[in-house]
């Protein structure tokens, strides 16, 4: 089954300016001109029931935009998408019960109350029956540990705290689907830590359907099996995530410890990243120079006596795929 299905999904967006040479003018203020803005250019792509999906791109680069329309906020330019088997922005109120939402930057949280007055709230809204709303809440303060701030003001929670609260509204009304828009933005190493964990549970547990932004990479290498990347509108990539690394790995880290100090190292298709008297840190283009003769020229120099090859970060390998451009990297899926 598919959770969310999109065709030739399209967003344009008109911007009023003040027309050339008028600024100041009666004119200008009263007849600006107008710019379009190609936010999401005709995407398309499907989500089955249970995945979890990592949609990444460069700020602007269309990933908002196009959760908004998921989730019936925007009306396309042109296009058609289905979630859940319903036209978000043709009948929204009935989607709205059917999935969740989390934006990192925006709460749903009421700031100056205790997370128990937004969730009794939301239960109205929802129109949740009182002993279901009673019997998931403590499912949730149990699973995502709220009982000890539970009637503490929100303002006074930590971002963590705030954002498991968060969570666990999108999911009082047990939806099918959550769109996560930079959950983890703000958070610290722990805290990313215990939200990453929290998503994987309602996933494996209950099967929801989870469509991830970020731009923390540790977000997709540890919660999604998948990943899209948007570029200026376009739909770039959509691949796994072990092939995105596989595939798009042109350079190898190689760190080495030589047993005597040199003065330098040149060899073509190699980046001295660090050179400190016996250490270097290498970047090495495995189209240019193989690693075998990459270790050979070293030990011309000196005898090696360590030596670590790994691959570069996650994000590295992004943004190399975003400095391709969109035509580039399509034509080497």
């Amino acid at each position: 089954m598919r959770a969310i299905e999109v065709s030739g999904l399209t967003k344009v967006f008109e911007v009023r300016e003040k027309s050339p040479g008028l600024a100041g003018s009666v004119r200008a203020i009263v007849s600006p001109s107008v710019r379009e803005v190609q936010a999401v250019n005709g995407i398309s792509f499907q989500v089955d029931e249970g995945e979890m999906l990592a949609f990444i791109g460069p700020n602007g680069a269309g990933k908002s935009t196009t959760i908004k329309m998921l989730t019936g906020i925007l009306y396309p330019t042109q296009g058609r998408a289905t979630v859940l088997g319903v036209t978000p922005w043709e009948d929204r109120q009935r989607l709205a019960g059917r999935i969740g939402c989390v934006f990192g930057q925006r709460s749903q949280l009421w700031y100056h109350l205790p997370p128990c007055d937004t969730f009794e709230l939301l239960a109205h809204v929802y129109d949740i029956p009182k002993p279901v709303y009673c019997d998931r809440l403590n499912m949730l303060v149990d699973r995502f540990e709220l009982g000890e701030f539970m009637r503490t003001p929100v303002r006074k929670l930590s971002l963590g705290q705030r954002m498991r609260c968060e969570i666990a509204a999108s999911l009082l009304h047990g939806p099918r689907v959550l769109f996560l828009d930079e959950p983890t933005i703000g958070l610290d190493v722990v805290a990313k830590r215990a939200i990453r964990e929290l998503i994987r549970q309602m996933n494996r547990e209950e099967g929801v359907t989870v469509f991830l932004t970020s731009h923390d990479v540790g977000d997709m290498e540890e919660l999604c099996r998948r990943v899209m990347i948007i570029s200026h509108g376009e739909l770039i990539l959509d691949t796994s995530v072990s092939a995105l690394r596989r595939d798009y790995l042109r350079f190898k880290i190689v760190r080495v410890r030589l047993a005597d100090a040199i003065d330098r190292f040149e060899m073509r298709g190699v980046t001295v990243a660090k050179h400190k008297q016996t250490n270097l840190k290498l970047s090495v283009d495995t189209d240019v120079a193989s690693i075998d003769d990459v270790l050979t020229e070293l030990m011309r120099h000196a005898r090696i006596a360590d030596i670590t090859i790994a691959d570069p970060p996650t994000e590295q390998v992004i943004a190399d795929i975003y400095g391709r451009g969109a035509s580039e990297a399509l034509g080497g899926r």
